[in-house]
């Protein structure tokens, strides 16, 4: 639909951005410290990150691709609901700040999940909860690199097989090139480039559609702007309630357990930046997220009396965007490029980003543990760990292909990554906040809630659901000038589509209401619960199995625990275990010196721990 002399334009500056992320990466490898080991590697060498770089990388982390694709289209044709979840997101970060980060800052472990290894003394833990993230993750990455493809195939023509290839390619590339600190540069650079796209867009519509005051009168008018329903219905969509519960445990498992996101609290020189970092972001965070929004308000209010969908212009949902930049920016040669660049380059710094942790959590928590592997040098397993996120990428790349081959598997994949979220938290809050918990529970707990949660999601996968209802749009308002010239005429007047009426949509019936079967109601359960859910299924059970098979093997390291929980626990009856110096078992109460010996000899524990490089 482009004209040709501003496609060519397009062209040159997507071709130019990405040679441009090529550039700064490669600034960053030579510019910076040399990566030497596989501690370099994974946490950046020397340490030398500033707090602001940082801030942006874990905002980065968490708003891919889809946020600045994804949010503009929901706000326009579903309104505000799920804008709620930031609720849930600000509550995360002062708990992993002060519950989570403080457990295993200074323990000195590569990978998040070698915590439960020394908490538990359970290899099969620990490769539960790794594989966890490994499978969360490289389906999640597979729709990450697919989603831009879309647009990119949509605006620009180019296929799918040759943007995943590149997008795959480069990231593999990067990750060869440097660890983490390139990451963050990455991230970094990509985020001011989204940004400033946002910032434009934003700036130019609300001109457009005549001022801020406008914007929000439209949105408002037209039902865009719901906030505040605390309707119970588990079976609606997003409301307050499951914004605030639903997303709060997802970010915790996130922000607190995902190895990406505590690769880069330990990769800081102190806790006490940790913590700044943390509750800095969250201003941070609340614009960027917001920021999404914003444009999709700003889209609407020019769109609201001629929707460019009811017209065919456009056939899914989540290229309005992409056709806003289209029809609005022509007279700005090469600003459509910009986005569609930065759609692609913001795909590609997270997977690079993504592709550092998996190769890690491959590397020590697969690979070095086989005895073959157990010995070799730095160098040797630095170079292993590139070569693990080489063949991570080949396999997101087959997931991406997948994506783009069969129908429904965004939606599947977006479920399996909200039903793995609970049983990872759950684990780590058995860990960290209920020292009687043992390796046993720990692992029947993960076992039992995914086999529980991903039964629910499969599940319900196999009913007739309702589809989810947009909010009415209308073509009352088109015009000949409506769009730029730009974009293909009108449709003629007899074309069926002026007589529907648009302004209007089907009532939604919910089956749960008129079904009286049990399985059925709960498979229509909103899939913003399955975090929630799982987490409490995997504490419940857990704590359960450790009470009825404890025994004198069970031990716990007063270091691995958080500080509160472990005080909490000296004042519950029954006999309290913890490590000492020789490896053995007892009541605190007998050891020479009672709970502070008990203590003592905990830290001392946990530097042998640290010193045997487990």
């Amino acid at each position: 639909m482009n004209a040709g002399g501003s496609l060519v334009y397009d062209y040159v500056v997507f071709v130019l951005l990405i040679l441009a992320s090529f550039g700064v990466t490669i600034f960053g490898r030579i510019s910076g410290p040399k990566e030497k080991t596989k501690a370099d590697f994974a946490f950046a060498a020397n340490n030398r990150v500033s707090v602001p770089a940082m801030m942006l990388s874990i905002a980065r982390g968490f708003l891919g691709v889809r946020v600045f694709l994804g949010y503009p289209s929901e706000l326009y044709y579903r309104g505000s609901a799920m804008w709620e979840t930031l609720y849930g997101m600000i509550l995360a970060y002062p708990i992993v700040c002060f519950f989570f980060v403080p457990v295993y800052y200074s323990l000195g472990i590569t990978s998040v999940y070698q915590y439960l290894d020394l908490r538990f003394k359970s290899r099969l833990v620990r490769c539960l909860a790794s594989g966890t993230y490994l499978l969360r993750s490289i389906l999640n990455l597979g729709v990450t690199v697919f989603t831009p493809c879309v647009a990119l195939k949509t605006i620009i023509g180019l296929p799918y097989w040759a943007s995943i290839s590149s997008v795959v390619a480069i990231s593999i590339f990067f990750t060869v090139m440097g660890g983490l600190r390139t990451a963050i540069i990455a991230d970094v650079s990509q985020l001011l480039v989204m940004f400033g796209c946002s910032m434009v867009i934003i700036i130019q519509g609300t001109v457009t559609a005549g001022g801020p005051a406008q914007v929000l009168n439209i949105s408002h008018t037209e039902g865009r702007l719901q906030f505040f329903n605390w309707d119970m219905d588990p079976t609606i969509r997003v409301t307050t309630v499951s914004a605030i519960f639903g997303q709060l445990f997802m970010s915790l498992s996130i922000f607190g357990c995902q190895q990406n996101f505590v690769q880069r609290y330990c990769s800081m020189e102190s806790q006490a930046k940790v913590t700044q970092t943390l509750l800095m972001n969250i201003p941070v965070m609340s614009i960027l997220f917001s920021l999404s929004w914003v444009v999709g308000m700003v889209v609407f209010a020019n769109y609201y009396m001629c929707d460019p969908k009811a017209l065919g212009y456009i056939n899914d949902i989540d290229e309005i965007l992409a056709f806003y930049v289209e029809d609005r920016f022509y007279f700005m040669p090469g600003f459509l490029g910009l986005v569609m660049a930065s759609l692609f380059n913001g795909a590609l710094s997270l997977m690079f980003s993504n592709l550092n942790s998996l190769a890690i959590v491959m590397g020590e928590d697969f690979l070095f543990q086989i005895p073959a592997f157990k010995g070799i040098s730095d160098n040797a397993q630095l170079w292993s760990i590139k070569i693990l996120g080489a063949i991570c990428g080949v396999m997101v790349m087959g997931v991406a292909f997948l994506v783009a081959h069969l129908s429904g598997v965004i939606e599947a994949s977006m479920l399996m990554t909200s039903a793995t979220s609970g049983p990872l938290l759950g684990v780590f809050i058995l860990a960290m906040f209920f020292p009687p918990a043992n390796w046993k529970g720990a692992a029947c707990g993960m076992i039992t809630s995914h086999i529980l949660v991903l039964w629910l999601t499969f599940g319900s996968l196999t009913i007739s659901k309702t589809p989810i209802a947009n909010l009415p749009v209308s073509v009352e308002g088109c015009t000949n000038s409506t769009f730029s010239p730009n974009i293909p005429p009108l449709p003629p007047q007899s074309d069926p589509l002026w007589e529907e009426d648009w302004d209007s949509v089907d009532p939604v019936v919910n089956p749960a209401l008129d079904d009286s079967n049990f399985l059925t109601s709960l498979y229509l359960m909103t899939y913003m619960y399955y975090s929630l859910l799982g987490t409490f299924i995997t504490v419940i059970v857990g704590l359960f199995i450790s009470l009825i098979t404890v025994s004198e093997e069970d031990s716990y390291d007063e270091k691995l625990v958080h500080q509160w929980a472990s005080r909490l626990y000296r004042w519950l009856p029954g006999k309290h275990k913890c490590f000492i110096n020789d490896g053995s078992v007892e009541d605190p109460s007998t050891v020479s010196g009672g709970l502070d010996s008990c203590r003592i000899a905990s830290v001392e524990k946990v530097v042998s721990y640290k010193n045997s490089g487990i």
